[in-house]
């Protein structure tokens, strides 16, 4: 039903029934309306069908707008999805977009959103830049909402960067401007509690959670809920209250599918048991944390997440030129501060990615020695799970390819057989047209043998059993015996009865069956109906519902 509504929606355009500029762009509105509404509800492969025929729709008019917001929620689906990689594509074509063609204020939603990028990633130092690059243009536009939004989003960057100063600042200048939005400043709260933890602060942090929670329990905020519980279960172990902080722990784990979560929470169990000398079940949380690992890593493409990273930066880089462009042309003096200044942000970009590269060969070379008592027990289980893995991957990708490669035969030969169904009604159409010309002709004229003789000859042509037979046979080579599965469960069918069958399963209306039959309308619908009643169905309209589930 929904690709028969797009396909609907794109023939009105093609032909001409949606008329003038505003209609047509109306049209596309629509489309990435109903495209963000199957993103909310979680129907990616269907937001991302009509997004990208907005996109193309906007492109082709040169509707900036909506080609920017179709290409952000193109990113935003993929977000969803766990492709980073592909979402950051979208998101950096948008941002071109956005600051070529648009006003700022779109700038400063795709910038923000290509901070949370680098957020989940754990890029902090890059997400902070762009969540402060969103939070400059709120404050030029007086956008005060989106101000807040980006301060609260700061302040949890500025919590991970471990500038807790800075952190609290943000999210008390936040508080005020979010007032009307609880969902806000829920996340406000919570990012404040946070601060307050890695202060040491641990009675306010708990105080302020414990009070926030039973509002995210009655408003069903699954992901915050689980934040919460998550925080509470660290307060507890920095106080040393095992027990509770183990408690809130499998707390977050029953309430939470989220991968990062999971994760998170299998941690935090794996060091209360190390701390309490309970090895074993620290061993088994240890063991989920690598399986949970596992699963994350399979979702995520890093390598191509950090070749759009430096392709974003060389982009964003080249879109810093092409805006000071004009600005370039005034003076020469211009020019050469410009040209060093662009200079300087490459050796930057150059800097931060040596040391992030040094970062990560660091962390790498920490973790394998601590897993290095653990990684010959489990390297033999681990090869052959993966090994496993790949050979089931690989038959069920040959099975998927030979199931479409069937479904796209089979519906190739039905089309022809359609076609041909369709090519039996029109010369039916013709022989009775002829027929009723030649026996009008006999009524005015006198008896003319002859013409009685075409007559009969023609009317033989209306029913041709040798046209049927050839047809059935097709058909049966095409449905692969769904005339003799019919035979069997109902054979008190005659050949009549089979053939109308088969043309109502290749979805014939009432009209062109009975051209195929040349009965009128009204005997081709007592028919189905008889049929109908032969079948033990209660109405006839139910006989293609039924005959199509065989």
């Amino acid at each position: 039903m929904f690709k028969k509504q797009l396909m609907l929606l794109c023939l009105m355009a093609a032909t001409g029934i949606v008329f003038g500029q505003n209609k047509n762009m109306l049209l596309c509105d629509n489309l990435i309306k109903e495209g963000v509404r199957l993103l909310e509800e979680g129907q990616h492969a269907q937001s991302l069908e009509l997004l990208l025929e907005a996109e193309s729709f906007a492109k082709e008019n040169k509707w900036r707008k909506q080609q920017f917001l179709a290409i952000n929620n193109i990113g935003a689906n993929y977000y969803s999805l766990f492709d980073y990689g592909e979402a950051l594509d979208n998101y950096l074509e948008a941002y071109t977009i956005a600051i070529r063609d648009l006003h700022s204020k779109y700038e400063m939603v795709v910038l923000n959103n290509i901070a949370i990028l680098y957020s989940k990633e754990k890029k902090f130092d890059k997400s902070y830049e762009y969540f402060k690059k969103a939070h400059s243009i709120a404050i030029k536009n007086k956008e005060n909402t989106k101000r807040g939004l980006y301060a609260v989003n700061l302040g949890l960057v500025a919590n991970r960067l471990g500038n807790l100063n800075e952190a609290k600042s943000y999210f008390q200048e936040a508080i005020p401007l979010i007032e009307g939005d609880k969902n806000i400043k829920q996340q406000a709260i919570i990012g404040f509690s946070e601060n307050l933890f890695f202060s040491g602060e641990y009675e306010d942090a708990k105080r302020r959670l414990l009070s926030l929670l039973p509002d995210l329990k009655n408003e069903r905020k699954g992901n915050l809920i689980t934040d919460v519980l998550l925080l509470l279960s660290r307060i507890a172990y920095s106080q040393n209250n095992m027990s509770l902080a183990a408690e809130h722990a499998y707390a977050t784990l029953e309430k939470s599918n989220n991968v990062e979560t999971r994760l998170e929470a299998f941690k935090q169990l794996s060091k209360i048991y190390s701390k309490t000398g309970k090895l074993q079940l620290a061993l088994n949380m240890k063991d989920s944390v690598l399986f949970v690992s596992n699963r994350w890593n399979e979702v995520k493409n890093d390598r191509h997440f950090e070749t759009n990273q430096v392709k974003f930066d060389i982009q964003n880089y080249q879109n810093e030129i092409y805006n000071n462009k004009k600005k370039m042309e005034a003076t020469k003096k211009t020019f050469l501060v410009l040209l060093v200044t662009a200079t300087l942000i490459i050796l930057l970009i150059a800097v931060a990615l040596r040391n992030t590269y040094i970062q990560s060969k660091q962390r790498k070379i920490i973790n394998a020695r601590n897993e290095e008592v653990m990684a010959l027990e489990l390297e033999k289980e681990k090869n052959e799970k993966l090994l496993l893995k790949e050979r089931i991957s690989e038959a069920e990708t040959k099975t998927l390819l030979e199931r479409e490669r069937l479904k796209n035969e089979i519906a190739s030969r039905n089309r022809k057989l359609i076609a041909k169904a369709l090519h039996l009604i029109q010369r039916n159409e013709l022989l009775q047209s002829i027929i009723d010309d030649l026996e009008q002709q006999k009524n005015t004229l006198k008896k003319n043998e002859s013409i009685d003789t075409y007559i009969t000859k023609l009317k033989g042509l209306l029913d041709s059993e040798k046209e049927w037979r050839n047809f059935i046979d097709h058909f049966e080579e095409v449905n692969h015996g769904f005339i003799t599965t019919i035979k069997k469960k109902h054979p008190n069918l005659n050949v009549n009865d089979l053939r109308f069958i088969s043309y109502i399963y290749m979805k014939l209306s009432n009209k062109e069956i009975a051209s195929v039959f040349n009965i009128t309308y009204e005997a081709c619908r007592k028919r189905k109906e008889r049929i109908s009643k032969k079948m033990n169905l209660n109405n006839s309209s139910n006989l293609y519902n039924y005959i199509s589930s065989i």
